[in-house]
């Protein structure tokens, strides 16, 4: 039987990028004037990953009100081709797989038969036999491994997948993640940053090329790679054509573009792209800042897997449930499971808090009731004033014009806004620390937000930032 996931890495792997990491810590350094500091890195998805670079993690969660550009080369892409591909995909994953059209991408999750989620993922449809799954780090590996003293198997995405063929259906897998580097640029002026390098035409409407290209679509196009004056000979000397990806499926909820460029130019185009985000303010963005982006945007939020979603909590009634499943369609992975919970009504639910400091894994209270926990939190210089006020906070970094405050994603046993009539809501809460089941410690002040922290600005019109 063939296996289709990598094995365990002894060491944390590295990107194609992490040398091209160290080019722009040095750069940063010149252009600010600071003694060069070695990166902050963490394993994250067995991947070295950079956490922060020079700058803050505050300093680049901030970039994105401008342009921000990370190194996403830690997320698999998957191919899975064959005239029954879109039926095994289609049997397996909640979404309406058959149905897609091509150039179209997906949001979906992959289930285990007891609705938790094994992961999140974009499908995109490259042909009427071939679709791209782009994966989350780690979930490319099928091994047994003792991690921190206990014993784990990985089964990758491919293989749980490839279970659920049957013995008739001809698919194909192909793992092409090491042909291609995922870079993402976000923000308002990452329109401006894509074009200026690559031209208006990979960002227009492949059926219309008079329109631009819409929300959770991809163009395909081959492009020749020119040359920023940092690139070296060897990477001035490739010149030959090859096939990119665009994608505008918006990580952090606004305005912004995914890039699959192949190998042989990933280090020269990123070099381009961190050049041209500074002529606009922007900045290359680590995991920290990458982790606040996602939460800050949306009256939601975003959810990261192995924080909301893992294989202990369902995703009945998170944000992006209706996205990932179509309950229409027929039978899927996990479908018995979260029907059941549909029936039985759970209002369960995911919710942004804002808060004057860090509550990672606080329980929330409301007048000593435990109404949940917090699944992700982090200090974000991202939050208006007003919002910041209304904590009722004594501390001077939260109540300071330029201030800072805690935003967090937490589960909660039932919904808050039973009576919310589409009206913004804001319900004070106590976040305290917990040990062995009781509290510990004085609370942290916060409150649950309806309206999160920053509109999100992702599925908007692109007339919005063509002529910033």
């Amino acid at each position: 039987m063939s296996v289709y996931g990598l094995k365990f890495p002894k060491t944390p792997r590295k990107t194609a990028l992490y040398e091209a990491e160290e080019w722009y810590q040095n750069l940063l350094a010149e252009k600010l004037c600071m003694p060069y500091a070695a990166i902050q890195r963490s394993n994250f998805g067995q991947y070295d990953m950079a956490v922060h670079y020079l700058t803050s993690i505050l300093e680049e969660a901030r970039a994105i009100e401008k342009v921000a550009v990370f190194n996403i080369d830690h997320m698999g892409q998957i191919m899975f081709s064959g005239k029954d591909a879109s039926a095994l995909l289609n049997r397996v994953l909640p979404a309406d797989i058959e149905n897609m059209q091509i150039g179209q991408c997906k949001y979906t999750l992959l289930l285990n038969e007891n609705g938790t989620v094994r992961d999140d993922m974009i499908v995109m449809k490259q042909a009427v036999d071939s679709f791209i799954l782009v994966i989350n780090a780690g979930h490319d590996i099928t091994d047994k491994e003792i991690v921190e003293g206990v014993e784990i198997e990985f089964l990758s995405d491919a293989d749980f997948i490839m279970q659920h063929k049957r013995e008739h259906e001809i698919v194909f897998v192909k793992n092409i993640s090491e042909k291609f580097v995922k870079i993402d640029i976000q923000g308002p002026f990452s329109y401006k940053v894509i074009t200026d390098i690559f031209g208006k035409d990979v960002l227009k409407n492949r059926s219309n090329p008079e329109k631009n290209m819409a929300f959770f679509s991809f163009n395909e196009v081959v492009l020749s790679c020119s040359h920023c004056p940092q690139t070296s000979d060897m990477e001035k000397n490739n010149k030959t054509p090859s096939t990119y990806f665009f994608s505008r499926t918006g990580y952090t909820n606004r305005w912004g573009w995914e890039i699959f460029v192949p190998i042989e130019h990933a280090v020269c185009r990123f070099k381009q792209i961190v050049l041209k985000a500074f002529e606009y303010g922007g900045l290359l963005v680590g995991l920290g800042g990458r982790d606040e982006n996602r939460i800050s945007a949306g009256n939601v939020g975003l959810p990261l897997m192995g924080s909301e979603y893992d294989g202990f909590h369902t995703p009945t009634n998170a944000p992006l449930i209706d996205a990932a499943i179509d309950w229409n369609k027929g039978d899927f992975i996990g479908r018995e499971a979260l029907l059941k919970e549909k029936e039985k009504n759970i209002t369960k639910k995911m919710v942004i808090i804002v808060a004057e400091g860090n509550i990672v894994n606080n329980g929330v209270y409301l007048s000593g009731e435990r109404l949940g926990s917090v699944t992700s939190c982090i200090i974000s210089p991202n939050v208006p004033l007003e919002k910041r006020l209304f904590i009722g906070s004594s501390r001077k970094n939260v109540n300071d014009e330029n201030g800072t405050a805690a935003i967090a994603l937490a589960w909660l046993y039932k919904d808050p806004f039973v009576e919310n009539n589409d009206q913004p809501i804001r319900i004070k809460v106590e976040l305290f620390r917990e040990k062995d089941g009781q509290v510990v410690g004085k609370p942290v002040l916060g409150y649950i937000s309806s309206d999160g922290v920053n509109p999100a600005t992702a599925p908007k019109p692109l007339k919005n930032i063509e002529n910033l």
